[in-house]
């Protein structure tokens, strides 16, 4: 073992004559008995050249199974840099994805996935590549009052996978993520219209609650979107529209306590929830009949 006593404290202990021999010997063989133990750089580098395509996948998926999953990730994109015309090369690409997803780095984990779907459209687990990425993104979700770009991302994907392979176990996943998908999107809409309603802004408000009915149509969110546009048109003086959105609203949930606001705050105004044709509402109607 190296002495790292520092050398005036050693020369006090025992003398120079011993620590002057000593670190001779060791400038000497030092880096010969360094090598002989840990190998030099050049033979650590030979040794992990010579490791087959299916030795470097094996030891990859050791690092998976016990946790070290962006170590194991590493490991399935060393496979692909060593041996890229192997068939473990395109086994380690989707696994490489696969298991930067394990450990969130979704990032890293979405360019492997991307990478595998351009080189190989036709592989039987494509599905799965597809899959594997839209819930990159799904996960990827923060909550309504932040920005929605991963959102959107997440239901392209999520379409993709339905669209592509729709007879699959990944698309009727895919199918529930979307409806997921969609009430999130629909309710940021209606967090930014509420906003803009509490600053009296009500054609902003109105925009956003109508853009949750036109586009989100399925979502949970539609009961509460029409009882503030019958709010919002009240607001305005535009009788016709608050009347037409509450007729709809009972229309489609009669039983709501959106209905039950919406209709006593009309009647408050000698008002009663009514069908006005002309209404841009009309067609909700028509398509819910």
């Amino acid at each position: 073992m190296i002495d790292r006593t520092p050398l005036s404290r050693r020369n006090r202990l025992s003398g120079p004559a011993p620590v002057l021999l000593a670190v001779c010997m060791l400038l000497l063989s030092g880096c010969d008995t360094l090598t002989t133990i840990f190998g030099s750089p050049e033979e650590e580098a030979q040794a992990q050249k010579e490791r087959s395509a299916e030795e470097l996948y094996n030891g990859a998926l050791d690092y998976l199974e016990s946790g070290w999953n962006e170590t194991a990730a590493k490991e399935f994109d060393e496979v692909e840099r060593q041996h890229p015309y192997s068939r473990w090369a395109t086994k380690a690409q989707l696994m490489s994805g696969y298991a930067f997803y394990l450990e969130e780095k979704y990032d890293d984990g979405i360019i492997a996935l991307d990478r595998f779907i351009e080189l190989h459209p036709g592989h039987p687990d494509i599905a799965y590549a597809y899959y594997l990425k839209a819930l990159s993104y799904y996960e990827q979700i923060s909550d309504v009052g932040r920005d929605q770009k991963m959102t959107t991302l997440a239901l392209a994907s999520v379409r993709d996978v339905i669209k592509r392979f729709p007879n699959t176990t990944y698309a009727r996943d895919a199918r529930l993520k979307l409806d997921l998908t969609r009430d999130h999107l629909a309710g940021k809409d209606m967090s930014i219209g509420r906003y803009y309603q509490r600053k009296g802004d009500n054609l902003a408000a109105i925009n956003r609650y109508r853009s949750v009915i036109e586009t989100y149509q399925t979502t949970t969110h539609v009961p509460e979107a029409l009882h503030r546009l019958t709010e919002a048109y009240l607001a305005l003086g535009i009788t016709d529209e608050a009347q037409m959105s509450a007729a709809v609203l009972g229309h489609n949930f009669p039983g709501s306590s959106w209905y039950e606001d919406s209709y006593a705050m009309l009647e408050r105004r000698n008002l009663k929830p009514q069908r006005k044709e002309g209404s841009w509402l009309s067609w909700l109607w028509d398509w819910t009949s």
